[in-house]
């Protein structure tokens, strides 16, 4: 962030304490975001970035590894700072990773665009605008990925479909390197697509751009994960966490703060990653979803691994109020818009011994936290780099009644 005779401007491509020359993108009254495309005096953290969809993938490629984690630690500081009320020595926060800063994501999602040679390519959105930058896969994204897509780039060239039919295409993969792909069209072909199968391919769908709906698929419409030893079905629109390693050092410290006597509830449950790895230590485990698909491979990973004190709930979670009391543990991983408040009212009044909190945006999990904390005090607090390259940062909060 810089300032412009006063006014807040958001920099891409920019490193703290650069200057730098920019080209606007936003530029209203009272804030303004833009682009640096000329560095002046570079940050000693500034490095190359490794492709040049950088910015609208993962923009943070061009700070060095431990500048990105310690500049991730202090964005925390200040938004629990500043949102929560949260006053945490810096020493006493620390951040997780594995160091796999490339490679990780088992999930990618492109668009297309046209090459000069009328060839249709891969393509990202360019950062703050409706342009598209050409692409041949991402560095962020396993191998397994960008093989299979440019393997259907070729399968799109061959049978000639035009750009304007072609809205996204979403590729996922397992730890196995087993992929699903889903192609998101704009309107309805004349003919079914049929790219060849295989043993990595092993399936391939096609759905309406216009309402998500599937027209179509070819193969197995799910993979499936081990996580902690626990099978996890999901689907190619599925939830789904996207860098499991990481991902699995959370889940380790979730499962210190779970106890066997003790029932518990998960609400934003997803396909069940979370809590179906630790429910064999637990008494019951009740899961909330309010997405039918998610709710439905969590019923069936329930089956899957024969767990028999679990139940899943298709609801949303602020509809599901009467599971909080106060003989639960609570876990919720919102999506960023954070807890609805109807059960931030429902933990106060019911005062459950302990909530575990998950949480992608820390803006909005600070802001519950101050909500809850009258009655709760922060026992535990670690941020978890699922994201490396990017901005995103994830955090674990556990808080028990006072």
């Amino acid at each position: 962030m810089a300032r412009v005779d006063g006014k807040a401007v958001f920099v891409w491509n920019a490193l703290p304490g650069e200057d730098v020359e920019v080209d606007y993108t936003i530029n209203k009254k009272n804030f303004a975001e833009a682009v640096a495309v000329k560095i002046i005096n570079p940050s000693p953290d500034r490095i190359a970035p490794q492709e040049q969809s950088f910015l609208s993938t993962s923009p943070w490629q061009i700070l060095s590894w431990p500048a990105e984690n310690e500049w991730k630690k202090q964005i925390a500081l200040e938004t629990y700072r500043r949102n929560g009320g949260l006053e945490i020595k810096e020493n006493e926060l620390k951040i997780e990773s594995d160091d796999a800063q490339f490679g990780y994501r088992n999930k990618m999602e492109f668009y297309f665009d046209r090459l000069p040679d009328g060839q249709i390519t891969l393509a990202f959105l360019n950062r703050g605008e409706t342009t598209k930058i050409p692409a041949d896969g991402s560095v962020l994204a396993r191998p397994i990925i960008n093989k299979y897509a440019n393997y259907l780039i070729d399968f799109i060239n061959e049978n000639k479909l035009a750009l304007s039919v072609l809205n996204k295409l979403i590729i996922k993969c397992n730890r196995q390197d087993q992929v699903i792909a889903g192609l998101f069209l704009n309107q309805k072909l004349s003919k079914k697509l049929s790219p060849a199968l295989n043993d990595e391919l092993i399936g391939f769908s096609v759905f309406n751009a216009n309402n998500n709906e599937l027209t179509y698929s070819l193969g197995q419409n799910y993979l499936e994960d081990k996580i902690m030893d626990t099978a996890i079905q999901h689907g190619i629109q599925t939830f789904f966490q996207i860098n499991l390693p990481v991902f699995e050092r959370a889940l380790k410290d979730i499962a210190g703060f779970v106890e066997k006597n003790t029932p518990l509830v998960d609400y934003y449950s997803g396909t069940g990653a979370i809590t179906l790895p630790l429910a064999k230590k637990l008494q019951s485990v009740l899961l909330v979803e309010s997405n039918p698909e998610a709710a439905e491979y969590t019923k069936t990973n329930i089956l899957l691994n024969k767990l028999t004190n679990c139940e899943a709930i298709c609801s949303p979670s602020e509809k599901m109020l009467e599971a909080i009391d106060e003989n639960k543990t609570i876990i919720v991983d919102p999506p960023r818009a954070g807890l609805d408040k109807k059960i931030i009212d429902r933990i106060i009044s019911q005062k459950p011994p302990r909530v575990i909190y998950l949480s992608c945006d820390l803006s909005t999990q600070a802001r519950d936290i101050k909500y809850l904390s009258e009655l709760y005090k922060v026992s535990f607090l670690k941020l978890y780099n699922f994201f490396p390259r990017t901005p995103h940062i994830e955090g674990l909060c556990v808080l028990d009644i006072r």
